[in-house]
């Protein structure tokens, strides 16, 4: 079993910077790959961003790629997910992720969700 707590969002402006946290308890963080999702109201959940077990080959959407950064220290069972120039169309509720599989862009290829934390971009 994996708890994942997400945290660090917030309202912001346009252009404007947010590092999100995630952070878990249980068993083995390091043998997970960990994803970030978002989901906007009245939209699915869409993948943003993914990261192998061992820090190595990120994965991006095309719609964040080039402004969010995403990393992780497994001394201390964290993900982040580092988000500039931030737009309104990023407003969503941002979910972290993990998987006992491989790394995935779909939400179905992972086992274990955080609550998730708002996130809202004002132009």
């Amino acid at each position: 079993q994996l708890q994942l707590v997400e945290s660090g969002g917030g309202l912001v402006q346009a252009g404007d910077s947010l590092r999100l946290s995630c952070a878990a308890s249980g068993r083995a963080f390091s043998t997970y790959n960990m994803g970030w999702f978002r989901q906007a109201p009245e939209k699915e959940r869409e993948f943003v961003a993914a990261m192998t077990y061992w820090g190595g080959s990120p994965y991006y959407a095309d719609s964040v790629k080039g402004r969010f950064t995403i990393s992780r220290d497994n001394s201390i069972n964290t993900v982040y997910l580092q988000m500039t120039t931030l737009k309104p169309e990023d407003t969503a509720v941002y979910y972290c992720a993990a998987s006992t599989g491989g790394v995935s862009y779909n939400q179905l290829g992972y086992d274990y969700w955080g609550q998730g934390t708002q996130v809202t971009v004002s132009s």
